[in-house]
């Protein structure tokens, strides 16, 4: 499947065959009601879901609008990577795989994953990037307490991208492995199913708004990195009059070159997969991206979220780490939530936009996991 002229499968042919059956078992089982029904029962006693809209009072007085906050930091495990987590671990399961892969930059991903297969008993590796172990060993710790495998990630620059290459090298060459990709990436049919298990973001949201408001938001920001939580919330408002703003790493500024924002140098290339834009240099190569946030640390963008920008739907930006760091405090002093650096970004974007709206103009933020992962940073 494509999305525009973006996506595809961009994969050798023996992956091509093991994708083709994980595509038709997800078509399958997303109809089956008895499948829906047990995701359902686990978002609901195992993560916790629905998550709290929360109105950001304090915020709101500060900026001058109405902000809300969609609070997945509150799901267990502290973001919205386990509703994708769980849901492909329960496919995985149905198909039969004994052991699971995944990668993961923050650690988010790979603490969800461990805690899912944990609960169902299943093998697990995580990918990680050497220079991630180190930033992020607090999540590290939770994955060993967990009982999932981690495999030291050496090569390039030791982050996101690398792990993600050592991961599909795996997948491809073990046939009992299922791969469970944590970002709207990678091959078809990975963006469709993480859009799929995380959409419950979005859905959530525009029921909550309209029970508090009575109306839809005027905005909808969130962070990108690969871009799940944010697929997640948009794919809810995209055929609404709503403004939705899709934030990138800016690192230490676009013009130094040592950032994230795969958007900002305009060039369509072939990552991990799939067609879409990436940070590449003249002949093709793919530059390391750079951010403060481990999980905003990568050289592109889901292949959907591409397609919208390519088509105007949603205005794609960036923010820098100082931006980040200072929207870290605030958010932290003003409303007593300790948002992760990912999430930052998001909330940074409020300054930038605040002048373009009123004080009865309502904003939402995807607060897409929580912050106690990066105080040492």
């Amino acid at each position: 499947m494509n999305y525009g002229t973006f996506g595809g499968q961009y994969v050798p042919q023996q992956l091509k065959k093991k994708l083709s059956k994980i595509s038709d078992s997800f078509n399958e089982l997303k109809k089956d009601e008895q499948f829906n029904k047990e995701y359902k029962k686990y978002l609901k006693d195992f993560i916790g879901r629905p998550t709290p809209l929360y109105f950001a009072s304090n915020l709101s007085e500060y900026l001058g609008i109405k902000v809300y906050l969609k609070r997945e930091d509150l799901n267990h495990t502290g973001s919205h990577k386990i509703n994708n987590a769980l849901g492909q671990v329960l496919l995985a399961k149905r198909m039969g795989f004994t052991h699971i892969i995944c990668e993961t930059g923050a650690g988010q991903h790979g603490v969800a994953t461990a805690t899912v297969c944990a609960l169902f008993n299943i093998k697990c590796t995580v990918f990680m990037g050497y220079k991630d172990i180190v930033r992020q060993k607090v999540n590290v710790e939770k994955i060993k307490m967990l009982g999932a495998n981690i495999c030291e990630v050496r090569s390039g620059e030791g982050t996101l991208k690398e792990a993600v290459d050592e991961a599909f090298e795996y997948f491809i060459s073990h046939e009992e492995v299922y791969y469970l990709i944590g970002s709207a990436v990678g091959p078809y049919p990975y963006p469709e199913m993480v859009k799929y298990f995380q959409r419950v973001i979005g859905d959530e949201t525009k029921e909550q708004i309209l029970v508090k408001e009575k109306k839809l938001p005027n905005g909808v920001i969130a962070c990108i990195g690969g871009g799940s939580n944010s697929i997640g919330v948009f794919t809810s408002f995209i055929n609404d009059d709503v403004d939705i703003y899709g934030i990138e790493g800016a690192g230490l500024g676009l013009q130094t070159g040592m950032h994230a924002s795969a958007i900002y140098n305009n060039t369509i290339g072939v990552l991990h997969g799939m067609k879409t834009y990436t940070m590449q240099d003249d002949k093709g190569n793919i530059n390391d991206a750079y951010s403060i946030s481990a999980g905003l640390d990568y050289p592109g963008i889901g292949p959907e979220h591409a397609y919208f920008h390519s088509v105007d739907r949603v205005k794609y930006d960036s923010i820098t780490d100082e931006e980040a760091v200072n929207a870290f405090k605030l958010l932290t002093n003003l409303e007593g939530i300790i948002p992760a650096l990912e999430s930052s970004h998001a909330v940074a974007y409020l300054e930038k936009i605040k002048d373009k709206y009123n004080e009865d103009d309502i904003l939402v933020v995807c607060l897409s996991g929580r912050g106690d992962k990066d105080l040492d940073n």
